[in-house]
């Protein structure tokens, strides 16, 4: 079977890598998305253990219109009862980029008509629609003439992993921090700061992924499970797969933040996730911030966007450099923003550079080395 996994901007090969590592074949990048072949027992485990993906598609039909009627009449032809019973809540998330449709929701009625059409002329009932929490997610992609339906077997986005009690202001996305933790090769065998860890995101990612827990261990559902032909026996195996692997943390890995409210936040977010053995979290300011360990890596989400005025982001990450520069000699700082202004007052050269996207926003996702003199006599 052939699915579409979907991802942030910027960790399409990431995912790739997590895919080939868990059985795909045939994969191949997309934008936000990669396509892979797999059978159920890997759909059930792309989504059970996948840390970058948002969520996974199983197209069912695709095909070619000219008209809305088009759209209607095609999506009348798919035999749903395969697929789902009439008693099934089902809602449905639209993607349209196509002159026949002025209005995105109403490609997506055309669908919601076909369907319930389909089961009144088969069993004389029809499904009813429920967009807070459907038993069936379809995705209806159309691209100028090309449909693609699709079921969303994930439903609930997979970023949701279910860890979270408490959140800060402006939470990281769960799949844009193990995204961030994969690109920098970030794999659990050396110690691990966030000195502005908010909730505390960056800490549990990495603790997930230096015990090998799955990233949907804590989930409550997923979509496939209503799905008619959900194999719980497969999906069984597939958990048990997953969670034999989980093992004790070899590393330090440690959050800090200048608020006591964060903090709090974070420490109840890690014990639902059972890492409190894992993950050491303590209020400071980042300023007054010296580690015993000589060597590691940093992982920095400073406040940018419009959580400071210019003149206040200026100054702090001015501040992040030379802290940076004279407490963590040694390590390699890891820094999002998306003030790429405010970035160049680090006032240090990135090794490294990947564009990302938080929410709306366009960050920079630098890579830099910290060393004593130069890198030649460092390496000699």
């Amino acid at each position: 079977m052939r699915f579409v996994a979907k991802t942030l901007f910027g960790l399409e090969k990431v995912l790739a890598q997590e895919l080939a590592m868990l059985g795909a074949e045939e994969i191949s990048l997309a934008n936000r998305a990669v396509l892979f072949v797999g059978d159920l027992s890997l759909l059930y485990k792309v989504n059970y253990m996948s840390r970058t993906a948002l969520s996974v598609l199983m197209p069912i039909k695709e095909f070619w219109i000219k008209s809305a009627d088009d759209l209607y009449r095609k999506c009348m032809q798919i035999e749903w009862d395969k697929y789902m019973d009439v008693d099934n809540t089902f809602s449905v998330t639209p993607v349209i980029q196509s002159t026949i449709f002025n209005h995105t929701g109403y490609a997506g009625l055309k669908l919601k008509d076909a369907v319930a059409d389909y089961f009144r002329k088969v069993s004389e009932k029809r499904p009813s629609v429920d967009h807070s929490n459907p038993d069936i997610q379809i995705n209806l992609h159309i691209s100028n003439e090309k449909v693609t339906v699709s079921l969303d077997s994930s439903a609930i986005p997979l970023f949701k992993r279910g860890y979270r009690q408490e959140q800060a202001a402006a939470p990281l996305n769960e799949v844009l921090a193990a995204g961030m933790l994969l690109i920098a090769g970030w794999n659990g065998t050396s110690d691990l700061v966030d000195p502005m860890c908010g909730s505390g995101t960056i800490p549990i990612e990495a603790g997930l992924i230096a015990c090998n827990i799955p990233a949907g261990k804590f989930r409550k559902s997923f979509g496939f499970q209503k799905w008619k032909g959900y194999d719980n026996k497969i999906f069984n195996k597939v958990q048990d797969e997953g969670n034999a692997g989980i093992r004790k943390s070899v590393v330090r890995i440690s959050g800090y933040d200048i608020s006591e409210l964060a903090i709090k936040q974070a420490v109840r977010n890690v014990n639902y996730a059972g890492l409190t053995d894992s993950i050491y979290l303590a209020e400071s300011d980042f300023r007054m911030l010296k580690l015993a360990e000589t060597e590691g890596v940093i992982f920095i989400n400073p406040p940018y966007g419009e959580r400071l005025l210019p003149e206040e982001t200026d100054s702090l990450y001015s501040m992040i450099g030379t802290v940076l520069k004279h407490n963590f000699n040694g390590y390699l700082a890891w820094i999002i923003s998306s003030n790429k202004e405010s970035l160049k007052h680090i006032g240090l050269k990135p090794k490294e550079k990947y564009i990302l996207f938080n929410g709306s926003l366009e960050c920079s996702f630098n890579k830099y080395e910290l060393y004593q003199g130069s890198r030649k006599i460092r390496v000699e």
